[in-house]
């Protein structure tokens, strides 16, 4: 695993070439950067960040979560079990010389900030943060306003399937800020490009871990006539995709619209129907892939990088049976004409507003 057995294969490579087994050599899995995942507690089964970027992880190099065969030659995983871990962690994985150190979220930024530059040869990747900003550190980060422009025509055009007049749709955040902004402007956005007049409410819980909010203004909403809610709030979002399971259960016609990761499984309620219509994906795993294809490519460079639709950086689900296939056609249509710039749009309130993109009154701020 660690960079000194890379050295013994280069005193290798002259006898390699000798034998005419050079090209093999050079392209050999040995060859191969390493990486060390590091994870919060939730570890690589918390069916978001973590899982994402251990996929891509296993993917790069050609194994499946099934079959990990290059686990602890080319790349493994250690999990934190507290905070007061994350920096000793770092430090650990940079002693002991891997390629690439990944981290995922905004949790681990004030560690990364802190450990990086004591190891300027070390590259780093952070996902889902902007400003760890070190030379040998690449910050990831996503269009979540064009993913969330497609769920919310998805939503749109699914009630336009089933006849809703007038239909309704609400919005959770978690805590108000610029990204949390970028997921509602593209929700709206989408909605409105299939119902220019819908009727269209948000609530922030100020808060990533209290379902019991979204819970409780899901409720509130769904009996006023709210046809779906998309929830970007974290833990608390949980509770929107709870209470549309409960009403689905007892016959209500009403969705919840999953985040980040494809949310479909969390809504399942009896056999393949689930509340949760579609979700609006990151997808991590292909950040972690381009990672590390630029080492091996000698390519790797420090900054932010967005992944945007055109990057697959940010999709939808399809997963539900129920998002029926004439939607699905619609959206890809859609996909499309955001990536070759015949939809644009817009990230934060101020220009949405600007261009007549979206009502004011919204709760969103772009600080």
């Amino acid at each position: 695993m660690k960079k000194f057995s890379i050295v013994l294969l280069v005193l290798l490579v002259p006898v390699m070439l000798f034998a005419g087994g050079g090209k093999d050599a050079e392209t050999s899995d040995s060859l191969r950067p390493t990486v060390r995942l590091l994870t919060d507690a939730t570890g690589i089964d918390d069916k978001s960040f973590n899982a994402a970027a251990w996929r891509g992880i296993v993917q790069f190099y050609g194994d499946t979560l099934d079959n990990t065969a290059h686990r602890g030659s080319h790349y493994d995983v250690v999990t934190a079990q507290t905070q007061d871990m994350y920096i000793p962690n770092l430090r650990q994985a940079a002693d002991e010389g891997y390629d690439l150190i990944v981290v995922t979220g905004f949790t681990f930024a004030d560690a990364l900030n802190q450990v990086a530059p004591q190891y300027p040869d070390q590259k780093f990747a952070i996902i889902d943060v902007d400003y760890v900003l070190h030379p040998n550190v690449v910050d990831f980060i996503y269009s979540e306003e064009q993913g969330s422009y497609l769920v919310g025509m998805a939503a749109a055009l699914q009630a336009k399937e089933d006849g809703v007049e007038n239909p309704k749709f609400g919005f959770i955040g978690g805590i108000p800020g610029a990204t949390i902004t970028k997921f509602e402007m593209g929700y709206v956005q989408g909605i409105l490009s299939v119902f220019p007049d819908a009727e269209i409410v948000d609530y922030y819980a100020n808060d990533w871990g209290k379902p019991e909010l979204a819970k409780a203004t899901a409720k509130s909403w769904y009996d006023s006539g709210v046809y779906c809610i998309f929830s970007a709030a974290g833990g608390t979002g949980n509770g929107t995709i709870a209470q549309a399971k409960e009403y689905r259960m007892a016959g209500r016609n009403v969705w919840a619209i999953g985040v980040d990761s494809d949310q479909y499984e969390d809504g399942i309620y009896e056999g393949n129907q689930s509340a949760v219509l579609t979700s609006m994906i990151k997808r991590v795993e292909n950040s972690t892939i381009k990672a590390l294809t630029d080492i091996e490519n000698g390519v790797f460079a420090g900054g932010v990088v967005k992944m945007t639709m055109e990057d697959a950086g940010v999709d939808y689900s399809t997963a539900n049976p129920a998002l029926s296939p004439a939607v699905i056609e619609e959206l890809e249509n859609a996909k499309t004409e955001i990536i070759n710039g015949s939809i644009t749009v817009y990230a934060t309130y101020r220009d949405a507003l600007a261009a007549g993109a979206v009502p004011e009154g919204l709760s969103a701020l772009d600080d």
